[in-house]
């Protein structure tokens, strides 16, 4: 115990010291208005779903037990963007007399005990006291939450194990599902599926503080644990000693780049970046996966008909590209900024190299979305007017921040690396460059109608896209004039070995 409250006074301490510090007080202060935000429509629909449920032929918490099965999955989903693998500076710690297994536990502790873990609460909490009060009192709505609080730190320790994997080997997104594929398939191929009554049974048992039941999802969470603690164990050791770095496969040399002269050297630049470094390959492959996914559950279910989450998707699929990699312009650079700015303008052409090679990688998107299109969910004008009015419009915000960031991003280190949290600007520019569209886009909706507002998203777009090597010189001129301040601050926040 003295050495978890030892490490995790280390860890506050590291965060207070970091030259980032001051900086990430707007992101933190956002983290909790949105914590806050999202406890209240929790709140929200758990007292909604106690009166809607109400009156039926069946208890409204047995209805709501029938279906945990659902929001754990979807607790695992909606841990992908939020939560990340925990992670610790453990290599000080390697060289003092302390067991490895003994810092992958605090590891494990502190991911267990994340806030994340009780956010679904305020959905229970509410719904618990409406209905369960009238027959088990508050002895049964407290033993139920535990129950629940218990489900969500075994379905943290079961999403840190496929995200620990998947970062390794994306082939093992196979992996969750087939687990889901294969639940989904027990319930509902057969007529009368037991994994619903074994979900009843399972909330039975919570709200009567059946002890059977509890220590049977205590063992759960155990074997999840010692799953972790083997898998992560090799994994921080292999990156500390570098295993991975001598091997290489293949090697691209893009040389179809060659014919455009010092931008298709940068742009080769940064298809590498993306391509070979771990934390950027990650990204990639974690937005290729929610895209798809976005996309194929629009163009081939009825879950998202509504116009609304139409339009979100749309904007989803188109922005988020940007807000991943753009939202960190020039951080990843940070590592070798100094042999960048060796050479006169260099930076200027980087800049436009990063831009034509984002402002092409929105045609990805747009493919993706053509099932869509072809059934008629989307209007193909829309589509090419989304694609025009981010590559202009919205790249032209997110390229702003190559002037102010100044924080160097690890490209390859994973499990040893400290996450830290962006600066407020990037957080307020990158929740910008999605909010604002989704808010423009219905106003002028609501103005205008669909066809008449993608003309205008068309125009705005195009106008930045055609004054892109105005505002991108802009930029670089803004950029050169902190240049030194910039570099201070890269060099200050590079992992130290």
């Amino acid at each position: 115990m003295s050495l978890f409250l030892e490490l995790r006074k280390h860890g506050k301490l590291a965060a207070k010291r970091n030259p980032m510090y001051e900086k990430n007080k707007f992101g933190k202060f956002w983290m909790y208005f949105m914590a806050v935000f999202w406890a209240g429509y929790l709140i929200f629909f758990g007292s909604t779903f106690a009166f809607a449920f109400d009156g039926g032929a069946t208890e409204a918490y047995h209805v709501l037990n029938s279906g945990l099965i659902f929001i754990l999955v979807l607790d695992f989903l909606m841990r992908f963007p939020f939560q990340k693998t925990p992670t610790q500076e453990v290599k000080p710690y390697l060289l003092l007399p302390i067991k490895r297994n003994r810092l992958i536990d605090f590891l494990l502790i502190r991911s267990g005990l994340n806030g994340f873990n009780l956010i679904w609460l305020f959905f229970f909490v509410p719904f618990a006291i409406l209905t369960i009060t009238k027959f088990y009192g508050l002895t049964g709505v407290l033993t139920y939450c535990i129950g629940i609080w218990l489900l969500m730190i075994f379905n943290n320790y079961w999403f840190l194990l496929c995200r620990t994997l998947m970062n390794e080997r994306i082939w093992w997104i196979a992996l969750p599902i087939l687990i889901y594929g294969g639940i989904a398939a027990a319930m509902f191929i057969p007529d009368k599926s037991p994994l619903f009554d074994w979900s009843i049974d399972l909330g039975e048992g919570f709200i009567n503080g059946n002890l059977l039941t509890f220590i049977g999802v205590l063992i759960a969470i155990v074997i999840m644990w010692f799953i972790n603690r083997s898998l992560m164990t090799g994994l921080i050791y292999d990156e500390i000693n570098k295993v991975e770095d001598t091997k290489v496969k293949h090697v691209s040399e893009y040389k179809f780049l060659d014919r455009y002269g010092e931008i298709g050297e940068y742009m080769r630049l940064e298809l590498k970046l993306l391509l070979r470094n771990k934390v950027c390959k990650t990204s990639l492959r974690t937005v290729f996966i929610v895209v798809i996914a976005f996309s194929c559950v629009l163009s081939f279910t009825e879950v998202y008909d509504g116009q609304g989450m139409k339009n979100f998707i749309m904007v989803y699929n188109f922005v988020i590209f940007g807000i991943l990699f753009l939202s960190s312009l020039m951080s990843y650079e940070g590592n070798y900024i100094d042999g960048l700015m060796s050479r006169k303008e260099s930076i200027y052409a980087l800049l436009r190299a990063k831009y034509i090679l984002y402002s092409i990688a929105i045609l990805i998107p747009l493919i993706l979305m053509i099932p869509a299109m072809a059934t008629g969910k989307l209007a193909v004008l829309s589509c090419i007017a989304w694609a025009v009015f981010v590559s202009g419009c919205v790249y032209f915000c997110l390229f702003q921040l190559a002037v102010y960031n100044n924080k160097t991003v690890d490209l390859n280190a994973k499990m040893t690396n400290r996450q830290n949290m962006g600066t407020g600007l990037q957080n307020l520019i990158a929740g910008a460059a999605f909010g604002v569209p989704l808010i423009l886009n219905v106003i002028l909706v609501s103005l205008w109608g669909q066809t008449v507002t993608a003309w205008i998203l068309i125009v705005i777009g195009g106008g930045f896209i055609l004054t892109s090597r105005f505002w991108l010189k802009n930029v670089y001129l803004r950029f050169m004039k902190r240049r030194y301040k910039n570099m201070e601050g890269f060099r200050d926040s590079r992992q130290r070995a």
